[in-house]
């Protein structure tokens, strides 16, 4: 058997390609012609060349009187297995020039011919086997991005998410243009880029999926003219410095593209809250048991969702206290986490957080629920890995809203501003009965009946559903309904 091939033998089942390879072995055997076995069979040479070279089928009367002049029987025509160990790579090589990737190359056909060697053959079937694998490979990237996002989330946790060649190369940036303590304004971020021999060039036409283009010949760094009001306009420019002073080449993979992102937003934001700084404020919150992911905001004029980042990076190196982290879509899909603290995050088969659904009794997930959208929600939650506190704040995108939530183990509370609240929920997920399945009253009432329509992008996030539609929340649905239905 041929590495590789897929022959008749290792399906055990006849096809048209087997059968005509049969009958030719058997006519050169019987040293016959194609012509004499045509004349012998009452048909023109060219229709047993098209059973032979299996683009024919025989019908059964029509292989018995081959069988019969080829001194055979019909069962001995019908073995599923090749005759030889060549006629298996040829046949291997046919049914891979037929199949679809070979077509999808848009190369011409090649035919299996005694003037190619068997080692020709093998080739062909490595390449074609190689290809194979590439396509199966990039028709599963929701697979591969998933177990290259959990690989990446472990190294993460290992570190405690604390990269400290990101933080010398943060710190000798903002040395190099003079910055002594504070915000890091927009000038400075200039200066850094002028001093990396980079200009910056603000047009309204950039690419739409783009936040910013970077031309490496002529060392010029394009920007929107107008940024949202939400969106800080220092980030897009140290991010696109960054991928030149971390030496980024193109990924080669998923998992190198997720690599780079991360290091990207950490170098942004270690410049944009130096280290120094941030660890001296954040070391006198603690003393003073008000630590506060807005007062770290509003201290270096950053967005909430930067500071929590930032927050994650120094809080278990630098402050002692384990955290998670946590950005949600308002469908309840988890767009970003990060944990050292034994929370227990859902997950899929992969290990893959990003894209699961997040439990409805969370801080994550409540605080859609707030009256009070210009104060922050703190909430304890009691889990069954034990109690955690959350201070979460939620913040609008074109997506949509997303919730941006840090949390420590109650152990760690009293470090924080907001530890007083009263806000309380428990959560029994994984526990189906927690919220992953409508209250029953519900279900029976609805389940039959309900069809929702999923936004495109909450769909594409979610992981495979565990109800019916992905990234629909079947008791939302059901409670909208029962709520419009009439009396």
């Amino acid at each position: 058997m041929v590495d590789g091939a897929r022959t008749p033998v290792d399906d055990d089942e006849l096809d048209a390609i087997t059968l005509g390879r049969r009958i030719r072995e058997r006519r050169l055997h019987q040293g016959m012609t194609l012509d004499q076995l045509a004349a012998a069979v009452e048909r023109a040479p060219s229709q047993v060349s098209m059973i032979e070279n299996g683009k024919r089928e025989p019908r059964l009367t029509m292989l018995r009187t081959i069988a019969q002049a080829l001194n055979t029987t019909v069962d001995d025509l019908m073995k599923a297995d090749a005759p030889s160990e060549r006629v298996a790579l040829e046949i291997a090589v046919e049914r891979a020039v037929r199949g679809p990737v070979f077509s999808s190359l848009g190369l011409p056909g090649i035919r299996a011919s005694k003037a190619l060697n068997d080692d020709v053959l093998k080739v062909l079937l490595g390449l074609h086997g190689e290809i194979e694998r590439l396509h199966r490979e990039r028709a599963s990237t929701p697979e591969e991005a998933r177990r290259a996002n959990a690989e990446l989330r472990e190294e993460m946790r290992a570190r405690d998410n604390y990269y400290p060649e990101l933080e010398r190369q943060a710190s000798e940036l903002l040395t190099a243009v003079g910055h002594s303590g504070g915000p890091v304004s927009q000038q400075a971020v200039s200066d850094i880029a002028s001093r990396l021999g980079f200009t910056l060039h603000y047009v309204s036409d950039l690419p739409y999926a783009t936040r910013s283009v970077t031309d490496k010949r002529n060392h010029r760094i394009y920007l929107p003219v107008q940024q949202p009001s939400s969106r800080d306009s220092r980030s897009p420019v140290l991010q696109a410095l960054a991928s030149q002073v971390l030496g980024h080449d193109e990924p080669r993979s998923y998992a190198d593209f997720l690599r780079q992102r991360v290091e990207t937003n950490y170098l942004t934001a270690a410049v944009l809250l130096p280290e120094k700084d941030a660890v001296r404020l954040l070391t006198e919150a603690k003393n003073l048991r008000r630590i506060s992911m807005e007062d770290l905001r509003d201290a270096f004029a950053v967005s909430y969702e930067t500071a929590a980042h930032r927050f994650t990076n120094l809080a278990t190196t630098r402050l002692g206290i384990p955290v998670h982290f946590m950005k949600v879509h308002e469908s309840g899909t988890i767009i970003k986490a990060y944990e050292n603290d034994s929370v227990r995050f859902p997950s899929d088969a992969t290990g893959a957080i990003e894209g699961t659904t997040v439990c409805r009794n969370w801080t994550a997930r409540t605080v859609f629920e707030a009256s009070d959208r210009f104060s922050p929600w703190y909430q304890y939650t009691d889990t069954p890995t034990g109690t955690y506190w959350c201070t979460s704040r939620i913040e609008k995108a074109k997506e949509g809203e997303y919730s941006v939530s840090v949390g420590v183990p109650f152990a760690h509370v009293k470090w924080f501003r907001g530890r007083e609240t009263t806000h309380r929920a428990e959560s029994r997920c994984p526990d189906e009965s927690c919220c992953r399945r409508a209250p029953a009253e519900l279900a029976d009432a609805w389940a039959q009946h309900a069809w929702p329509a999923a936004r495109t992008p909450t769909s594409l996030l979610a992981a495979l559903p565990t109800g019916s539609f992905p990234g629909v929340d079947e008791t939302d649905v059901y409670e909208f309904l029962q709520a419009h239905a009439p009396a």
